[in-house]
């Protein structure tokens, strides 16, 4: 069995080992090895790699944000286990971007796991981890469209980052800074698309 992860640290450990072992790092391989029950990691992960450098990949954002919405329905369904259909499960990065991805985010996750830890258990839990599924959706399908701005993906991702995290930690005023985020981020989507949408207008 698995051991449970229990850090931003433990992620990275775990999809570096299968990148020293492995010739690509698949999604179906990083569900094995941080096992299969525990949600968090898999809103988390796609949203750390949208924000790091290899998120400027075009394309990526748009199979990143796929990836969520289809773990945040699992979780609002109440399903027990991940599952990913194959062709998304064999999708993956080479190792070469795999591995700049984790070094790129060391930092981060050094200050993501010396900072956030359980507190407020009780928000982490029941309607309020569906609530935080239902917002990463929501945050995701945003996703395709912005990533016609550059960079304009990190704003949503960072949201739903800050809900895997919370979850994977389980802690409650993070997810109360995550519904702020998410607030923010979509109010700051609409208006970038809004804008792009009128300067895209013909003049009358």
């Amino acid at each position: 069995m698995v051991n449970e992860v229990k850090s931003v640290d433990d992620i990275l450990d775990r999809i570096e080992d299968i990148a020293r072992s492995e010739e690509k790092v698949r999604l179906d391989r990083i569900v094995e090895a941080l096992g299969n029950r525990s949600y968090g990691p898999f809103l988390l992960i796609p949203a750390l790699i949208d924000i790091s450098p290899v998120g400027g990949i075009p394309g990526l954002p748009t199979a990143l944000a796929t990836v969520i919405v289809l773990v945040a329905a699992q979780i609002m369904f109440g399903r027990k286990h991940l599952w990913l259909p194959r062709f998304l499960s064999k999708r993956g990065l080479s190792v070469e971007k795999a591995c700049k991805a984790t070094h790129k985010l060391r930092g981060v996750a050094r200050f993501l796991d010396r900072w956030f830890h359980g507190r407020y258990i009780s928000l982490t839990q029941g309607i309020f981890v569906k609530l935080a599924a239902a917002c990463c959706i929501i945050l995701a399908l945003t996703v395709p469209p912005l990533e016609l701005l550059p960079f304009a993906t990190t704003v949503p991702m960072a949201a739903i980052a800050a809900f895997g995290l919370a979850l994977l930690v389980r802690d409650g005023l993070l997810m109360i800074i995550a519904m702020l985020l998410a607030a923010a981020a979509l109010a700051l989507g609409v208006g970038l698309l809004g804008g792009v949408g009128s300067s895209r207008q013909p003049a009358s």
